[in-house]
């Protein structure tokens, strides 16, 4: 258009009224790339290596910040035109509907100590559990449990069966304790299910001096914290039906793994829970320093005056008994 008009209007105005650049009309005319059609092309391979590494689990705002990662800012806007381009399309989430726990048992309910409790600001402070089922070929099932700290969102114990019972929740809870070592009054909070009430986990749960804390009766989003993280797992991992449990035992491991280690987290500011709890040692390493420094200096300063004080003193006692002391101090 602007070449068969150019000769009855400047280029300029043109341009103008096209909304197009003068730099990219004469870039087109000689036959240039520009610039950003040039960073695409760089850009393309990256988005669609990440893509299938992380095996379709990440849209455009996750990829975004795995380039920045990466040493390469680019915004989820221009990910997401680029992987319209290329037909790339992530795993969709679908809606989620928490669901209520059916526990009639007469093993006693612990009070849920959520409630109105401000969010986690470390880790091991609050644990979720729950348990969810995982099918098998052949109309089979297993079960999985899993418990999650809140405050970082990792995984920090996990254990597959081919029962729900109280032993598979047990194992999941020992797995936790080794891996984490968590202090006194740490809160142990899941559903009201049978399983979380038996007396053999409530003795491993005092021993390790954990508060429990349970859901209320019939209320679905006491722990929906858990039932989100069920639904994500299932989600990506396209849970459909496993051959037998080795084989689900190695697809449930592996996404562990990845969902600790390189999973970004829109909660955690699209952070890894490890590089979440990573920056929260350093920065309670840094603040702990600042405090030392503050405290050394506030004690450096107390003594210098303490001995100023001394001096000062038996400098005017000296004064008062020369024949003790001589004619001076320094």
């Amino acid at each position: 258009m602007a070449d068969l008009c150019k000769q009855e209007f400047p280029v300029a105005a043109l341009c103008e009224t096209l909304q197009v650049s003068r730099s990219g009309y004469y870039a087109w005319k000689q036959g240039r790339r520009g610039s950003r059609l040039q960073e695409d092309e760089l850009l393309t391979p990256e988005v669609r290596s990440i893509f299938w590494e992380h095996k379709r689990r990440s849209g455009a705002r996750r990829i975004s910040r795995e380039l920045r990662a990466r040493g390469t800012c680019c915004g989820p806007r221009r990910v997401g035109r680029l992987m319209r381009e290329m037909d790339l399309v992530a795993i969709q989430p679908k809606s989620f509907k928490p669901r209520t726990t059916d526990s009639r048992h007469h093993l006693g309910y612990s009070p849920n100590l959520l409630l109105d409790r401000p969010a986690p600001t470390a880790v091991n402070c609050v644990w979720v559990g729950d348990i969810t089922y995982v099918p098998l070929k052949g109309n089979g099932f297993l079960y999985l449990a899993v418990l999650m700290d809140l405050y970082s969102r990792r995984i920090v114990g996990w254990d597959l069966q081919s029962h729900m019972r109280e032993p598979l929740v047990l194992a999941a809870l020992r797995s936790a304790i080794v891996s984490r070592q968590p202090g006194v009054d740490l809160i142990h909070h899941t559903d009201r299910g049978g399983q979380y009430a038996g007396s053999a986990y409530r003795r491993v749960l005092q021993r390790a001096r954990m508060q429990q804390s349970m859901s209320r009766a019939d209320d679905c989003y006491d722990n929906a914290f858990m039932e989100s993280c069920f639904g994500t797992i299932k989600r990506e991992l396209e849970m459909e039906c496993y051959d037998n449990e080795p084989i689900a035992r190695k697809e449930i491991g592996d996404y562990t793994c990845y969902y600790n280690t390189r999973r970004r987290h829109s909660s955690l500011g699209y952070m890894t829970p490890e590089e979440f709890e990573v920056c929260q040692q350093v920065a309670a390493t840094i603040n702990i320093k600042s405090r030392a420094k503050n405290w050394k200096i506030n004690l450096n300063t107390n003594r210098a005056t303490s001995y100023s004080g001394w001096r000062d003193a038996l400098e005017g006692h000296a004064c008062r008994q020369p024949h003790r002391f001589g004619a001076t101090l320094d």
